[in-house]
């Protein structure tokens, strides 16, 4: 267990012992594929959409989180490729370093699996996030192959989720489903609605304004063949 997991606060520190700074930049390698990267990008801008008026979370995607005092990367940071923290101020940050965040991990963390890093996500990642950062929901996703496995924290143990008749799996902590939406992972509602993002939201607003607009010009024409004034209804 890492120094910052025993210590949960820097008040519980030894006077003698001496933090590093808490505005640590990430250090994290570029993204394996542009599909790895539009996958990422996607997961936030929905979700950071659907929840735009909410303050008490915080979404990114390949950040570095510092988890120990000692920042010796082979063991003591991680950058999940998309992770949210709940009960936490909503800002920009240059990483995540949990000893300047009340002791806090991330509540869900996804890793988007590729042939270099599948090994890992699947064995090491998932340990480290299960007895280290106690991540109640884990996730992964390869855009390529479409597998997906999600996993929820029971008793100190990852269990595996089951897929609804969707397909979908859900998160308790982000109360939401994850599902496959035309190749890339999407965040669905408890209802099963899809998350849209807000592109898809003007689209869809256009798309009925036009419709609208479409409809009156029909009623009008259609008034008019009866010899109805449609100004006067």
């Amino acid at each position: 267990m890492s120094l910052a997991k025993e210590l949960e606060s820097p008040q519980d520190l030894p006077e003698n012992v001496i933090l590093p700074p808490g505005d640590l930049y990430s250090d994290e390698p570029p993204l394996e594929t542009e599909l790895h990267l539009e996958q990422i990008m996607l997961l936030l801008k929905c979700l950071k959409w659907l929840w735009r008026d909410r303050t008490d979370f915080y979404a990114a995607g390949n950040l570095t989180i510092y988890y120990s005092l000692s920042k010796r990367k082979s063991e003591d940071f991680r950058g999940p490729d998309f992770f949210v923290v709940l009960d936490t101020e909503r800002k920009t940050r240059k990483s995540w370093v949990v000893w300047e965040e009340d002791g806090k991990y991330p509540n869900v963390i996804l890793e988007i699996l590729s042939e270099s890093t599948a090994n890992t996500d699947k064995e090491f990642k998932k340990k480290l996030y299960q007895n280290t950062f106690r991540t109640p929901d884990y996730f992964w996703f390869d855009p390529y192959t479409l597998e997906f496995a999600g996993f929820h924290l029971v008793d100190g143990k990852y269990q595996p989720l089951e897929a609804n008749k969707q397909g979908h799996l859900w998160s308790q902590q982000l109360d939401l489903y994850l599902g496959i939406h035309h190749g890339l992972l999407r965040f669905f509602t408890p209802s099963g609605q899809l998350v849209p993002t807000p592109e898809e939201v003007a689209e869809s607003e256009r798309q009925q304004k036009e419709l609208a607009v479409t409809r009156a010009e029909r009623l009008a024409a259609k008034l008019r063949e009866l010899n109805i004034d449609p100004d006067t209804i």
